[in-house]
């Protein structure tokens, strides 16, 4: 009976320990590491001691431990110097991998001074100038003042001019080759100038078809137009005429360089016109230069071949090679139109409504 029992008592005991074996052990064979529930002997042997001794008082365990401070940084304490005065905490620790700073900077901190382009948008308008000077304290002023005229002529306000002939060409065309010429010239400051103007045509063998002077003040508007006004003067075949002249003149969005004038002549005609061209830089000295020039009537001057309405349309380009900034031959194609009543009277003297003239000048300044 005993040799019977003996292995079933075995038996059962195997099967009980079963689960125990199926358990993760993987730690259980690292320093200090033991099975859940089981003391170590070191431990065991610490315990017994401590319960000799009386039991310190154990300070609760902190709340805020269980607290996740993995999004957190740290903002170091002030630290005091060698007199005990606090001194500026130290900047902040470096970001940490992972944070999320997708809502930093768009609010500012309080007391967090803004300057700069930090600064919101806004059109209030500029200070003053100063009308105190520090130095009229030590020296006299009207000295002082006298320092400044001659400062600020140096600087800035000195009259200057320039003489532009942007047209100076030979035009083959059907019948008798001619030539043209438009140009100008200024004298002045960056305010008030004074402009003189001149444009004109004719054939070769027939002297000069038609061509104009004009003698303008100029007064700057904005920093990129001007408003002009003096008188013209016409000349060449037909009768002359002397016109009054209001106009403006500069340089359009685009860089585009434009010029819009009415003439008003002793005799009641009113005319007037509008021109522009561009110049398009192909290389540094390869330039392209489309320009176009439109011519109105109020109504019909018969004396002078001109009807009323719109008088005639000229399209041009003019490609040029600059040796120099102030010396640069060119070669271009230029169409004339005309339209309207001056065609008629065009067609009633025998002459072309239009022309085609293959060109070629020089363009320089000086």
């Amino acid at each position: 009976m005993t040799r019977i029992l003996t292995p079933l008592v075995s038996a059962i005991a195997l099967f009980a320990a079963a689960p125990a074996f199926a358990q993760d052990h993987s730690m259980h064979g690292m320093p200090g590491m033991a099975p859940p529930g089981e003391v170590p002997p070191a431990q065991e042997k610490k315990k017994d001691k401590a319960a000799a001794r009386p039991r310190a008082q154990t300070p609760a365990p902190d709340a805020t431990s269980a607290m996740d401070h993995s999004q957190h940084q740290a903002s170091p304490a002030p630290q005091g110097d060698a007199a005990g005065q606090p001194q500026p905490a130290s900047p902040a620790m470096p970001d940490m991998p992972g944070m999320d700073h997708s809502q930093h900077g768009q609010t500012a901190m309080p007391g967090m001074q803004m300057t700069g382009t930090a600064l919101p948008a806004g059109n209030a308008p500029p200070p003053p100038p100063p009308s105190d000077h520090f130095a009229d304290r030590d020296f006299p002023g009207a000295e002082m003042a006298r320092s400044r005229d001659i400062m600020m002529k140096d600087s800035g306000g000195n009259n200057f001019g320039q003489v532009l002939l942007n047209l100076f060409e030979y035009q083959a065309h059907s019948g008798r080759d001619g030539y043209r010429w438009d140009g100008e010239g200024f004298y002045g400051g960056d305010i008030n100038r004074l402009w003189l103007k001149s444009e004109g045509e004719g054939e070769f063998g027939r002297g000069i078809d038609s061509a104009e002077v004009q003698v303008l003040y100029s007064r700057a508007i904005d920093p990129y137009f001007n408003l002009q006004g003096g008188i013209r003067q016409d000349f060449g075949r037909g009768p002359d005429r002397t016109y009054a002249t209001v106009g403006v003149e500069g340089l359009a969005p685009g860089m585009f360089e434009v010029e819009g004038a009415l003439f008003l002549s002793t005799k009641g005609d009113v005319l007037g016109r509008v021109e522009g061209y561009y110049d398009q830089r192909i290389t540094q000295r390869l330039i392209l230069q489309p320009r176009a020039e439109v011519n109105f009537a109020a109504q019909d001057i018969p004396e002078n071949d001109i009807g009323s309405g719109l008088v005639n349309i000229e399209l041009g380009a003019r490609l040029r090679y600059e040796f120099s900034r102030q010396f640069a031959p060119y070669i271009g194609v230029s169409y004339l139109r005309k339209a309207g009543d001056t065609a008629r009277l065009s067609r009633l003297a025998g002459e072309d409504v239009h022309a085609t003239s293959f060109v070629a000048g020089i363009r320089f300044w000086f």
